[in-house]
C-alpha cells in the first residue's frame, strides 16, 4: 500500500529519449509583408549629472540647537517610557491586591 508505484522497465522512458515529439516543419510567417531593412534606433542620450551639492556646514549656533533638540527628544522619550512602566507596575499591584482580597473572602466565608 505504501510502496511507490514504479512503471515496469519496458514502458519507462530511457534517459536519452523524450516523450514529447520534436517540433519540425513549423514555419512562422513574417510580422509584416513589406521588405525593408530594420533600422537600429539611436542610443538614448546619457542623463545629465545633477549639480554637486554643497557640503553641510554647521555653525556653533546650529550645533547648539541640534544638541538641545536631541537632549529634549531623549528626555521626552524617556519620560514616556518611564510613565508606561509605572502604569504597568501600578496595574500589576492593584491586580495583586484584588487577588489577595478575593482569596481571603473565598477561603473564610463564615468568619465575616
Amino acid at each position: 500500500m505504501f510502496t511507490p508505484k514504479i512503471p515496469p522497465p519496458d514502458t519507462a522512458p530511457t534517459p536519452g529519449t523524450s516523450l514529447v515529439p520534436p517540433l519540425t516543419g513549423l514555419v512562422h510567417p513574417p510580422a509584416c509583408a513589406c521588405h525593408h531593412t530594420p533600422t537600429v534606433p539611436a542610443p538614448a542620450p546619457a542623463p545629465a549629472t545633477p549639480p554637486a551639492r554643497p557640503a553641510v556646514q554647521f555653525t556653533p549656533g546650529s550645533l547648539l540647537v541640534a544638541a538641545a533638540g536631541g537632549t529634549a527628544m531623549v528626555l521626552v522619550v524617556g519620560t514616556v517610557l518611564v510613565s508606561m512602566l509605572l502604569a504597568t507596575a501600578i496595574t500589576a499591584a492593584s491586580v495583586a491586591v484584588c487577588a489577595v482580597v478575593l482569596r481571603s473572602l473565598l477561603n473564610r466565608p463564615n468568619n465575616r
